[in-house]
């Protein structure tokens, strides 16, 4: 290993190849006990991670979280590209595949359990899993990286807890489950975007550091195994989930500037209006709706405030008045 190697993973701490491969290949070794526990786990991680869901509980999101084990197949995959086995990576990729449907079926069954379906798009538990950005990637890559390194050093597996909380495995699943229960597609789709995510960037991260302990040159690689397909496919899988998670990155950003920009000219528009006020802007797509209230139930006329829109945001962009009365008023 090179120094800088060396010095993140010494060689007296580093795990053997051996040992990390038993770790993370459930078709090795004791087969039976692996594949039982990671049975066991994974039904009662989901069980768990879609309770909390549903009942809007973070302390028991965060219960399931610790338990599940999606992460060893996900870096057995990593594992497996790194060290040549291509047999791992296939293994690897079945293991996760039918987690992901069982977790998703789990979801769906209970889903029948709500007692009020429209709870589920003010579910803080719901919406902040179907809106992934860059950011989530990013944590995600740090949390493979930190999750990588504790499987290469001996000294660093007390932090693998810590490592399950931080990466959002089962409860994305949970949520695509019972949304597709509801038939809330678009919500599914999202915490679906999420996980793939988080799974793309354990593999990456697992690889690199995997690569950095030197594990594609120990005797338990495979010597001849040719790694560019497998490394092209990763290639492909993080341009695939990267595209709509820049999208929705940049939706956000432009969202939040036009929100700031409403808020200005919509009290600018009411300066002078005694106890007017502007009690918030809500999006549904690209309509904006933006609360006024007036304790005297006057506004400015309505084509001042048109003329003060008027350039400053795009014209695809549509927005409301939403007064005091409960009543909306087309702006544009």
């Amino acid at each position: 290993m090179s120094s800088v190697a060396g010095l993140l993973i010494p060689a007296n701490r580093r795990n053997p190849a051996v040992e990390l491969l038993d770790q993370l290949d459930l078709d090795h070794g004791d087969v039976r006990a692996k594949r039982t526990g990671f049975v066991i786990m994974l039904l009662l991680s989901g069980v768990i991670a879609i309770a909390g869901i549903i009942g809007d509980s973070t302390a028991t999101v965060i219960g399931a979280m610790i338990i599940a084990p999606l992460s060893t197949p996900i870096l057995g995959i990593a594992a497996g590209i790194v060290t040549g086995r291509a047999s791992l990576v296939g293994r690897s990729v079945l293991w996760l595949a039918g987690g992901m449907v069982a977790v998703v079926i789990l979801g769906v069954l209970l889903s029948y359990t709500i007692p009020d379906p429209a709870s589920l798009t003010t579910n803080p538990q719901v919406t902040s899993r179907t809106a992934p950005t860059l950011m989530d990637l990013l944590a995600a890559f740090a949390t493979g990286l930190a999750g990588a390194f504790a499987m290469c050093r001996r000294d660093l597996s007390n932090i693998l807890p810590g490592v399950a909380i931080s990466i959002s495995l089962v409860p994305p699943l949970g949520v695509v489950g019972v949304s597709l229960g509801q038939g809330q597609f678009d919500a599914a789709f999202g915490a679906s975007m999420l996980f793939l995510s988080n799974v793309v960037a354990l593999i990456i991260a697992g690889s690199l550091v995997f690569t950095l302990a030197g594990y594609p040159r120990d005797p338990e690689a495979v010597v001849d195994a040719n790694r560019r397909r497998a490394y092209t496919i990763v290639g492909v899988l993080t341009a695939v989930v990267a595209i709509p998670l820049v999208v929705n990155s940049l939706i956000i950003a432009f969202v939040a500037s036009w929100t700031v920009t409403l808020h200005s000219v919509t009290n600018e528009w009411l300066d002078g209006t005694k106890g007017a006020s502007v009690t918030g802007v809500n999006w549904n797509g690209l309509q904006a709706t933006v609360g006024v209230e007036s304790p005297d139930g006057d506004l400015p006329p309505l084509e001042e405030y048109r003329d003060d829109l008027s350039g400053k945001l795009p014209s695809y962009v549509s927005v409301n008045l939403d007064v005091q009365s409960g009543s909306q008023v087309e702006v544009r």
